[in-house]
C-alpha cells in the first residue's frame, strides 16, 4: 500500500517503501545533518566582526556587520539541545551507545541511523526540526536588518537592571571582543557560551 509522505509538500509525494518519508525528504535530511557541523563551526566567526574577518570561510550571502550577534549563541544552544534529544531517543530505542555530546558527533550519529528514523512515527517531526536548525543557523548568521533590534536581552547578573545588546557601546569599536551590559558587566569571548546558558535559565525563570 502506498502512503503519502507525512511532510507538507507543494505537490503530493508518496513515502518511500518501508518509510514514513519520501525519498527526497530522506535525502534532504541527510544533507542537512551533514551541513550542520560546518555551519555550527562557521557561526563562531559570526558572533563578532573581528573573528569573522580573520576566518577565510564564508557563507554565501553573509553581510558585513558591526554588532555582536547574540542570536548566534541562541542558535548554537538550540542545535546542541535538539541533536542531543534525538540522539538520546535513538540510542534508547536501539540500545546503542550514545555519542559524545558535541554537534559533529551527534549529527554523524543521527545520519548513521537516518534510515531507521525515517521509518518511525516521528520521522516528519525529526526532518522538520533538522531543517529548522539549518534555517535558524543561516538566519542568525545573516539576519534581516529589521530584526537586529530584537538582539537585546536583560542582564543576567542578579539585581542588575541593565540590558545586553548586540551592538557595541557608544564610542566602542567593531573590534570589541567582549559583550557588555548597559550597567558595565562584561563577558569575554570564552565566556559567551556560558552567558547563553545564563540567558536560557533566566528565560525559563520568567516563563515559569
Amino acid at each position: 500500500m502506498v502512503h503519502p509522505c507525512l511532510r507538507k509538500h507543494t505537490h503530493e509525494s508518496s513515502a518511500a517503501t518501508g518509510y514514513i518519508l519520501c525519498a527526497p525528504c530522506i535525502s534532504q535530511t541527510e544533507r542537512n545533518l551533514r551541513t550542520i557541523p560546518g555551519l555550527h563551526q562557521e557561526c563562531l566567526h559570526q558572533v563578532s566582526p573581528t573573528s569573522r574577518r580573520i576566518n577565510p570561510t564564508k557563507v554565501s550571502g553573509s553581510r558585513r556587520r558591526d554588532h555582536l550577534n547574540i542570536s548566534v549563541l541562541d542558535a548554537r544552544y538550540n542545535i546542541l539541545a535538539t541533536l542531543e534529544s534525538w540522539s538520546e531517543m535513538v540510542a534508547e530505542k536501539l540500545s546503542a551507545a550514545a555519542p559524545e555530546r558535541s554537534v559533529p558527533q551527534l549529527a554523524r550519529f543521527l545520519a548513521r541511523h537516518l534510515q531507521w528514523l525515517a521509518s518511525q512515527p516521528p520521522a516528519a517531526d525529526f526532518a522538520d526540526e533538522i531543517e529548522g536548525l539549518v534555517a535558524e543557523l543561516r538566519s542568525a548568521m545573516d539576519p534581516d536588518p529589521g530584526d537586529l533590534g530584537t538582539l537585546i536581552r536583560k542582564c543576567v547578573m542578579d539585581n542588575c537592571g541593565g540590558t545586553i545588546s548586540a551592538f557595541p557601546k557608544s564610542g566602542g569599536t567593531a573590534r570589541s571582543r567582549s559583550i557588555e551590559c548597559s550597567a558595565g558587566h562584561s563577558w569575554e569571548m570564552h565566556e559567551w557560551l556560558n552567558l547563553r546558558r545564563l540567558m536560557e535559565q533566566q528565560r525559563k525563570g520568567v516563563d515559569a
